[in-house]
């Protein structure tokens, strides 16, 4: 069979598993849009844009943000273009089926696995300690016992409740239904870009040019050999900062919740993350300038510069806007993983319990059941540490693939209608392919450890369960 035959055939077949799926198409470019701005704005700017600028990038943090997001936009097209012309299942790992097979696409949905059920986790734990903190605040602290988990090497304790708490607040919200997801969602969104807008009032009459100064700090070699600051301390900061923009390819994954998603999901991909950027850069800029960057390597650094210049006030909306960030964040890397996981089990890799969906609510309630399970292990009681640099790796490496399907693609089928064109393909594909394959190098060696070892479970997985019981095998099988 040719591989125009195999597009061909594996597109109708997505395409039919969607139309029979029962998920309800409730959701538009608007709700979308915001989706992703959910998913983007949390920790990357409430809290990696202080930590990468102490520690890697200096003031330069803003041009890390500047390399991280042309990475992100290369790829935000290639998303862009692959929704338009495939739509489908939506995500990476569909469009990587369409373009590249099954197996292919497997590697893919692995990857994506990884990247939202090892940062839901991370991100609870960031959100445990703001909320902790605001609890303690009003007198009703809760015991270290209960905010740490068996495994800390620094405070161990018996469970993260707050984290806990949370992954199963989200869980059951996301059975309730999508469109109550995506409310619930826009109210934080309004929350946090309030706290925000709020934030860049307050810093710009006490910015202090002379914080910038200088702009690139020089290098500077660490007691374990690790170069920090300089030109390479930007890179090194794009990798950390990366993480700040884990999410806005979960947008592509409601594309069968979607209205409209040839037209919606291009503008609600692209928009998320161009409006984000600018706020990361803008708000960078004014957290350097207010405070000098070597003060910004603590947990809250945005609250702590504005107590630092007197704003008391104005730190404790913050922390508020804060919470709403990095629980939105969650929620929606909840979404997508469980959109993933329902796509793969819809294609016969995963077994079809992950592809059950309620007849009411029209939710997959089978992967949101497991993924949530496991999720709530995770977060309180096993701390992930570094390993939550997986999740970037995790994604920067279904992005190479995802810009590397759009250039196949215009090559295998010229003919496909595209409503949406990545600019100056292959170009713009091949320094996707490029730009996000760089950041995976300046990756630490523990996460590439780590990774390696995911990698060979899901190769386990798939030789040992989803070749024998992959749908579309099947269905090349009997028409032989």
């Amino acid at each position: 069979m040719s591989l125009s035959a195999k597009l061909l055939r594996t597109k109708a077949i997505i395409t039919d598993g969607s139309s029979e799926s029962g998920l309800k198409r409730v959701l538009s470019a608007t709700d979308l849009t915001l989706l992703g701005i959910g998913a983007i704005i949390g920790a990357g700017i409430f809290v990696l844009s202080g930590i990468t600028a102490a520690t890697q990038a200096g003031p330069a943090v803003i041009l890390s943000f500047v390399v991280a997001g042309f990475a992100c936009a290369c790829a935000a097209l290639s998303y862009a273009e692959m929704a338009s012309s495939i739509g489908g299942s939506g995500s990476a790992y569909g469009y990587g089926y369409a373009a590249l097979g099954e197996f292919p696409a497997w590697i893919i949905g692995w990857m994506l696995i990884c990247e939202y059920s090892v940062a839901i986790p991370a991100v609870s734990a960031g959100w445990s300690g703001y909320a902790a903190d605001g609890l303690r605040a009003i007198g009703l602290g809760l015991p270290d016992a209960l905010t740490h988990t068996p495994f800390d090497p620094k405070i161990p304790g018996l469970i993260n409740l707050p984290a806990f708490t949370i992954v199963a607040i989200l869980g059951v919200l996301l059975s309730v239904g999508a469109k109550v997801s995506s409310q619930f969602n826009a109210i934080m969104v309004a929350v946090k870009v309030v706290a925000i807008l709020i934030f860049i009032v307050v810093a710009i009459p006490h910015v202090v040019p002379a914080n910038w100064h200088p702009f690139i700090p020089e290098l500077v070699i660490d007691s374990e050999g690790q170069p920090h600051f300089g030109i390479n301390g930007i890179f090194k900061g794009a990798a950390t900062i990366f993480f700040a923009y884990l999410g806005f390819d979960a947008v592509s994954t409601a594309a069968e919740e979607t209205k409209n998603p040839q037209r919606d999901l291009p503008i609600g991909i692209l928009g998320s993350l161009f409006a984000c950027t600018g706020l990361y850069i803008l708000v960078s800029a004014l957290l350097t300038g207010i405070v000098p960057y070597t003060e910004l390597n603590v947990a809250s650094p945005v609250a702590h510069a504005l107590l630092q210049i007197g704003k008391d006030w104005a730190a404790g909306l913050i922390s508020i806007g804060a919470i709403a960030g990095l629980t939105t964040v969650m929620l929606v890397m909840y979404f997508g993983l469980t959109r993933v996981l329902f796509a793969i089990a819809r294609d016969g890799l995963l077994p079809s319990f992950f592809s059950y969906v309620h007849p009411k609510t029209g939710t997959p309630l089978g992967s949101i059941l497991v993924s949530g399970i496991i999720m709530l292990a995770f977060s309180g009681f096993i701390p992930l540490g570094k390993l939550a640099e997986i999740a970037n790796i995790g994604t920067l490496g279904a992005f190479v693939v995802v810009c590397a399907g759009v250039i196949v693609l215009r090559r295998t089928r010229p003919d496909l209608p595209r409503p949406f064109r990545s600019p100056a393909s292959p170009l713009i594909p091949a320094l996707g392919v490029a730009s996000c394959s760089y950041l995976m190098y300046q990756l630490g060696p523990h996460t590439w450890i780590a990774f390696g070892s995911w990698m060979v479970i899901g190769l386990v997985v798939y030789f040992l369960y989803g070749y024998s019981h992959s749908r579309i095998g099947r269905a090349a099988s009997n028409a032989a």
